[in-house]
């Protein structure tokens, strides 16, 4: 599947911290050998495997090997508990699943209760009932299989607001080894054999996964940061020339907070496009960004489910502060609560309207497909916002994180983006607590740069602070500290898990 023979030797993975390689035509070689292990089960077209494993080696020449297979590949994160990664294994129908040494007690603790009786593999090791993946594609032919076929992706959501769901799409029925209608709408970023893409990202998470694995598809060298660590990025931007990469918002602050020495000495002049999503990104800190690497950052909305989806370069965004972008591949809509459709500039449900028919489902779960879904057809991933006189769009925050004080409807994430600018706030988290006259307050709980700073004064001079930038009412009213926040690796936060700590010391 290689675009041609002479490239077996060029770089296809390169781990950041070992330098461990795989080269075009080990990763033929190895996925062609994955391919026939998953036959060998019995595996056909619109089946399943799961994998279960941090930024390892093996990692994408197994879903490599899935989508060359017409196989469905579900990437677990590896720092789930074990009742949470079987939930997933089950859910998906998994008939392999492939874990590693590394998480050996999460295996241990989840393997007698797989519904499905998948067969269990396991990299660098064995355990009870899990047979070394190794030992598995010994011998076995590095030819393709004769059935060759598009697989997809199914991931499941990050669970910050319960359990979470499986996203489905139809397997595309275009012919085997052609570009297909996803990997042609990802021209925009130039990618061609000479790109070298960095992922500082776990690649359990969509937007890595499908990066990497597009990447591939145009020939490119793929530099995997087995964990994202500020300094080091850098200094592999500079190693390996670098000239594509994806990031999320609390990297480019971790990286701005680095000392002024250290973020000047690295040569980032490789760099041609660093394309971010996620999580909104502070206005003053994409600022900074672009001052910093140049006109660059390139931003996009959309979701796992890949509905529809905006963009914005730099030089656009540097006249539109604070949009995502315009629509592509889609129509935008701006709905109220009862689907009625409504004006330039007003707040309400941001909906996709795609420009072709997508076949898509909640996995296991119709009503959650349903309710996603407005009266015309349109799709929404749950966030709101307005649209502009030239058609951007302007994210204002989650509907389920908006604060009701007093009648009046607060959007966090204006707050957090005051605070986090603050040279004194690492991280920080803002949402409703209870509040006997008006319903909710504003509460922010911020991790702070250093926790020896904590105390009366420093949660003065934040409130003080935040007043200076936004409305008193959006300012919260109160600040706890704590060491770390809850935060998914992918800039994903965890606000449930801190909201629920509040409301239910209320109702306690």
């Amino acid at each position: 599947m290689i675009p041609s023979r002479y490239r077996r030797e060029k770089p296809a993975i390169i781990m950041g911290s070992t330098g461990k390689t795989i080269s075009y035509g080990e990763l033929e070689d190895l996925s062609n050998q994955f391919a026939h292990l998953f036959r060998q089960h019995g595996l056909k077209r619109g089946d399943g495997i799961a994998i279960c494993l941090e930024n390892h080696a093996m990692f994408l020449p197994i879903c490599w090997s899935a989508f060359r297979s017409g196989l469905y590949y579900t990437a677990i994160s590896y720092r789930l508990q074990p009742e949470e990664v079987e939930y997933i294994v089950n859910d998906c129908g998994a008939k392999v699943f492939i874990t590693s040494k590394m998480l050996t007690d999460t295996y241990l603790g989840l393997k007698d209760n797989l519904v499905n009786e998948p067969a269990c593999y396991m990299i660098d090791d064995v355990a009870d009932g899990a047979a070394s993946l190794e030992e598995a594609i010994a011998g076995l032919p590095t030819i393709p299989i004769e059935d060759e076929s598009y697989g997809e992706r199914l991931l499941y959501s990050s669970g910050t607001t319960g359990r979470p769901k499986g996203v489905k799409r139809a397997l595309s029925t275009e012919g085997f080894g052609q570009n297909d209608e996803a990997v042609r709408a990802l021209n925009r970023y130039e990618y061609d054999e000479d790109t070298v893409y960095l992922s500082p990202a776990p690649l359990y998470h969509a937007a890595p996964l499908g990066f990497t694995m597009s990447i591939l598809r145009f020939g490119g060298a793929l530099v995997i940061m087995e964990r994202f660590e500020e300094e080091q990025a850098l200094a592999l931007i500079e190693k390996y020339r670098v000239t594509h990469s994806q990031w999320v918002p609390t990297m480019f602050v971790r990286m701005l907070k680095l000392p002024e020495e250290v973020r000047s000495k690295y040569d980032l002049g490789s760099l041609r496009i660093a394309i971010h999503a996620a999580a909104p990104c502070p206005i003053e800190v994409k600022e900074q960004m672009i001052d910093w690497w140049g006109p660059v950052l390139y931003e996009y909305y959309a979701g796992t489910e890949a509905i529809g989806s905006t963009a914005i370069t730099s030089e656009e965004w540097l006249l539109k502060k604070g949009s995502v972008g315009t629509a592509r591949r889609c129509t935008l809509h701006i709905l109220d609560e009862d689907d009625t459709e409504l004006p330039t500039g007003e707040i309400g449900g941001v909906y996709f309207e795609p420009d072709v028919p997508v076949e898509f489902e909640y996995l296991n779960d119709p009503e959650k497909t349903r309710s996603s879904f407005s009266k015309q057809g349109w799709f929404t991933l749950g966030d709101v916002g307005y649209l502009d006189e030239d058609g951007y769009l302007f994210l204002t925050d989650r509907k389920s994180f908006m604060i009701i004080s007093g009648g009046v409807n607060i959007y966090p994430q204006e707050t957090e983006d005051a605070l986090i600018t603050h040279p004194k706030v690492f991280d920080v988290a803002v949402f409703g607590v209870p509040n006997p006259e008006f319903g909710e307050e504003v509460k922010a709980v911020v991790q702070p740069v250093d926790m020896s700073l904590v105390g009366p004064e420093l949660e003065a001079e934040l409130i003080a602070f935040a007043r200076t930038k936004i409305s008193h009412i959006k300012c919260p009213r109160t600040i706890d500290f704590m060491e770390e926040l809850p935060r998914h690796p992918t800039g994903k936060l965890y606000k449930r898990l801190l909201k629920d700590k509040y409301w239910n010391k209320e109702t306690a």
